[in-house]
């Protein structure tokens, strides 16, 4: 089973395609996303790239980590689970 990585630090210009040709690399890439600002349809400097396999994945975190795209020094590192559920904290007080 692969694995989701995080990529940061992207610069404006990056695309999924970009994404995908980078780190196609080191292995199969099973899809790649640079996340959008629902608003102003700009990239929000981060995506995400699911590889094929943990090694894979593993291979990418240390080529790519600290890797130069499009001018910009990119981070990588294994994505964190995503928090759902969409329960917000309590806020202090009761609302009856």
């Amino acid at each position: 089973m692969g694995r989701r990585l995080y990529v940061g630090n992207l610069a404006w210009a990056v695309s999924d395609q970009d994404l995908r040709e980078l780190f196609s690399e080191v292995g199969k890439v099973d899809s790649s996303q640079v996340i959008v600002d629902r608003e102003t349809n700009r990239s929000r400097g981060f995506g995400f790239v699911e590889m094929a396999t943990d090694e894979a994945a593993e291979a990418a975190i240390k080529k790519f980590n600290g890797r130069d795209l499009k001018g910009r020094a990119i981070r990588v590192n294994e994505a964190q689970a995503r928090n759902t559920g969409g329960a917000r904290p309590a806020g202090g007080r009761d609302r009856a």
